[in-house]
């Protein structure tokens, strides 16, 4: 599997207050961090990119640009840590393209096997029939 690396001048972080509990600090510290990636004007390559925007996440808007917001830790480092290693492996889940699905078909064996069984439960299932009395 290809590792891409992205380089940091494709990525926007910026810090906000996060949300949550966090008691008197919460409101005065800017630890929480958004990532903004704009798919399209990013340096992937055209397959990656298609393969990203056609993923269905919310976290993606309508113009190609992903948003991750990174508010598990205490500090701002911790969660642009955070937001890029999340970033990274977003793009490298899609980096190898799908496998190709290679129709199959059952075997004979197995459509006599099903043949049979049918054939068996039709057995037991006539057997319970209501009889017929000839007046």
């Amino acid at each position: 599997m290809q590792a891409f690396r992205i380089p940091p001048e494709e990525v926007t972080l910026s810090a906000i207050r996060a949300q949550g509990a966090g008691g008197q600090n919460v409101n005065k510290v800017s630890s929480a961090i958004h990532l903004r990636f704009d798919i399209a004007a990013s340096s992937l390559p055209d397959g990656v990119k298609e393969r990203l925007l056609s993923l269905h996440d919310s976290r993606i808007s309508k113009d190609g640009v992903l948003v991750l917001k990174a508010q598990q830790h205490r500090t701002q480092e911790m969660n642009r840590f955070d937001a890029l290693i999340r970033l990274h492996e977003l793009v490298n889940s899609v980096a190898e393209p799908p496998k190709d699905r290679k129709p199959t078909k059952p075997t004979r064996a197995s459509r006599l096997r099903v043949r049979q069984t049918k054939q068996q439960r039709s057995g037991v299932k006539a057997t319970r029939a209501r009889v017929q009395h000839e007046d």
